[in-house]
């Protein structure tokens, strides 16, 4: 299953439809494969024991000294500084950012569907409510998982070309599970999924 991260993210297809044209800004909100025993990211349940594909090598966990309480709050910092960029990205149709917040499988996604959503011609805007906490972490500390229950409260598309709202309205409310990763000194998110409503 393949799903995208909220148009705001964040959120692990194609675009669908939340209530009308504005929930396809929620399931950009999950990009992002769910896992398997190969050690993938693993919303479904409990993270994997096994390292994910896009885990850091050993030396890159984070550092000894900070404390969980430490760590949650500088991964909740930059979960929340991802979905600020994320949703720049879709309202200038430029991707460049992405990189400073996210990282692969996620980063390839996200930054491929924002160059098919500029082909079109069009650009997003919209409004989510994020509500993230911590509720997971790999063994060796590397990766950290964040449940939000994203709510859209609307998000509407435009043509770039004329400025003229083309579509959108109202939305939804989905329950995204997400990896932050430390790589090279940074956290990064690295996977997302879309789960059920909340």
């Amino acid at each position: 299953m393949h799903a995208r991260l909220v148009r705001s993210v964040p959120l692990p297809g194609p675009r669908r439809a939340l209530t009308g044209a504005a929930a396809a800004l929620l399931t950009l909100t999950a990009c992002g494969t769910s896992g398997s025993s190969s050690g993938d990211f693993n919303p479904d349940g409990a993270p994997s024991n096994a390292r994910p594909a896009t885990d850091p090598t050993p030396q890159a966990v984070p550092p000894p000294t900070m404390s969980r309480q430490q760590i949650d709050k500088l991964v909740l910092d930059r979960y929340r500084e991802y979905q600020r960029v994320y949703k720049r990205v879709y309202e200038t149709n430029d991707p460049a950012q992405l990189a400073t917040v996210a990282m692969d499988p996620l980063l390839t996604t996200v930054t491929a569907d924002v160059e098919r959503t500029k082909a079109k011609g069009v650009i997003w805007r919209f409004t989510n409510i994020s509500n993230p906490r911590v509720y997971a972490r790999s063994k060796d500390g590397a990766n950290v998982y964040v449940v939000d229950c994203m709510r859209t409260l609307a998000g509407y598309r435009f043509s770039a070309k004329t400025g003229k709202r083309t579509a959108g309205g109202t939305g939804s409310a989905y329950l995204y599970r997400t990896a932050v990763t430390y790589n090279a000194g940074v956290w990064k998110v690295s996977d997302t999924k879309r789960d059920n409503k909340c």
